[in-house]
């Protein structure tokens, strides 16, 4: 799921990643919204903010926002960087910095967030979008740019498409990869929507602490993986010594 990278990755490696990774998203943006009514997994309504802020001079405003833009490119930039450290290193590992960090920062945030709404709402609002910069930028990554799990607004422009070339295109390899790519984007789509239903109903009954399932669900994910992959390394030592 998380080992397989570029033209190493099939659907399956992409659907697993997909899913896992757009629940997390869907259950953090309902999360940042309930608690501080923020969008904190895309910047697309915010730069209109910012602009808007902008023309009425109010400045502050127009620097928080901007802020929001700022946290969630860190976060994509910070995640690039260090896997461009890693990468030349020990490639099979790349995800594991972000992706840890990640982890961290929900854990935080579910911690002292209930805490931080009252003082400090916009730390709460921009850590959430450094922490979906940084997922959607190792994701990118991995899947060769296949996969993104953090904003829907392309995913569904894409559907919309590739939906309406099924009407036109008769080949059969060229069907298959279009079944693939729409099953694809069907289930990030899914998951996104399952992670924030599951999101609202969890905030309404545990407040923030409703992110230490979505850090639980990411841990889950590189624990899952780690271990096939040891025993797929297990199996090829033992079949190697026969």
């Amino acid at each position: 799921m998380f080992k397989h990278h570029g033209k190493k990755r099939n659907l399956k490696h992409n659907l697993k990643i997909a899913s896992l990774l757009s629940f997390v998203a869907g259950m953090v943006n309902v999360a940042g919204f309930f608690s501080v009514q923020t969008l904190t997994t895309n910047v697309t309504g915010h730069f209109a903010f910012f602009v808007d802020e902008i023309f009425k001079l109010d400045f502050f405003t127009a620097f928080i926002y901007f802020g929001y833009i700022f946290f969630f490119f860190m976060g994509s930039f910070t995640s690039s960087l260090l896997m461009e450290l890693v990468v030349r290193r020990r490639e099979n590992i790349v995800h594991l910095i972000p992706a840890s960090i990640e982890i961290v920062i929900l854990f935080f945030i579910a911690t002292f967030g209930d805490d931080l709404i009252v003082s400090f709402p916009n730390l709460i609002s921009f850590t959430l979008l450094f922490a979906m910069g940084m997922q959607n930028s190792f994701v990118t990554r991995i899947s060769n740019s296949i996969v993104r799990t953090t904003h829907l607004t392309g995913l569904f422009t894409d559907l919309g498409i590739e939906l309406s070339q099924l009407f036109f295109y008769r080949e059969q390899n060229k069907k298959a990869e279009l079944f693939s790519s729409i099953k694809l984007r069907i289930a990030i789509i899914s998951f996104f929507f399952i992670g924030g239903i599951a999101g609202g109903v969890l905030y309404s009954r545990i407040g923030l602490q409703v992110l230490f399932l979505g850090g639980f669900v990411l841990l889950g994910g590189l624990i899952y993986d780690n271990i096939k992959l040891n025993l797929i390394l297990l199996k090829r030592k033992l079949k190697n010594r026969k």
